[in-house]
């Protein structure tokens, strides 16, 4: 499984959660600790928000502990919202088109999980897209497929909406065509003004996904694994959950594919 972290807030150096802390996006690129596997050593990529609409974007098929230009990058961009991950392939070759973080227009998408039996679905979830959107397909992961049918969905104008909507309709296919239905979604986006998260499994069985508080007024951080040993300054957020994390601060809702997200009576972040 990939592991990423995002942050929205005041602007912070890139290095805060890529490079500097003890368990950093790169230490885990090498050394996860709480995803099946260890090592996330096939591509890796950041996407950040500046002074124009549409996020900047770095990737490359390198392991992010082996890439020069990353740290120093990373020390040098500063940003009030990015997005990074680093990539553990569980379909699609080692390529940059199949690294995250995926872009299309202002929006950015980075996601760790899988669809089963990708390939028996891929054909019909393909077909679901209009001709514009079909011929942004660069790459061939699953991840890449969900971001751009979300797109189609709606995600401009309800984001949790086109997400559950989109993990409804590849459910609804698996069981149409008669094979296990089973989607994994642990996954960040962004419009460059709000940074969304969402935490699901079919089998209850999500990707992991902490929060905590970050930088120097209000800002907060969402990862697949605490980036230090703080215990207390990091909270788990369950599965069935959507993040919001916007200028009023954080909301946090309950999650189920096709259904409205509704405020959730949870652990505060």
């Amino acid at each position: 499984m990939c592991r990423w972290a995002a942050y929205r807030g005041e602007p912070l150096y890139l290095e805060e959660l890529v490079s500097s802390p003890a368990h950093s996006l790169i230490a885990q690129s090498h050394c996860a600790t709480r995803a099946t596997t260890a090592t996330n050593g096939d591509g890796f990529g950041i996407a950040w928000y500046g002074d124009h609409p549409e996020p900047g974007r770095y990737r490359d098929i390198l392991p992010a502990w082996s890439d020069c230009n990353l740290k120093s990058l990373a020390r040098q961009i500063r940003s009030p919202l990015f997005l990074a991950h680093v990539r553990a392939a569980t379909g699609g070759g080692t390529r940059r088109d199949n690294c995250h973080p995926f872009v299309h227009g202002r929006w950015s998408f980075m996601h760790n999980g899988q669809i089963g039996h990708f390939d028996a679905l891929r054909r019909p979830m393909e077909a679901m897209l209009d001709d514009g959107l079909y011929g942004m397909r660069q790459g061939t992961t699953d991840s890449e497929l969900l971001f751009l049918m979300a797109l189609q969905f709606g995600l401009d104008h309800d984001p949790l909406g086109a997400i559950g909507e989109t993990i409804a309709f590849v459910e609804r296919l698996a069981g149409h065509l008669g094979v296990d239905v089973l989607v994994r979604f642990t996954a960040a986006f962004s419009d460059g003004h709000t940074l969304y998260a969402v935490r699901y499994a079919s089998d209850w069985r999500a990707p992991t996904l902490y929060a905590a508080p970050m930088g120097p007024s209000g800002g907060y951080c969402l990862v697949s694994e605490p980036l230090d040993d703080d215990h207390n300054a990091w909270v788990e957020i369950p599965d069935g959950t959507a993040i919001i994390v916007g200028e009023n601060g954080v909301d946090v809702r309950l999650f189920s594919p096709g259904e409205p997200a509704e405020p959730a009576r949870r652990q505060r972040i």
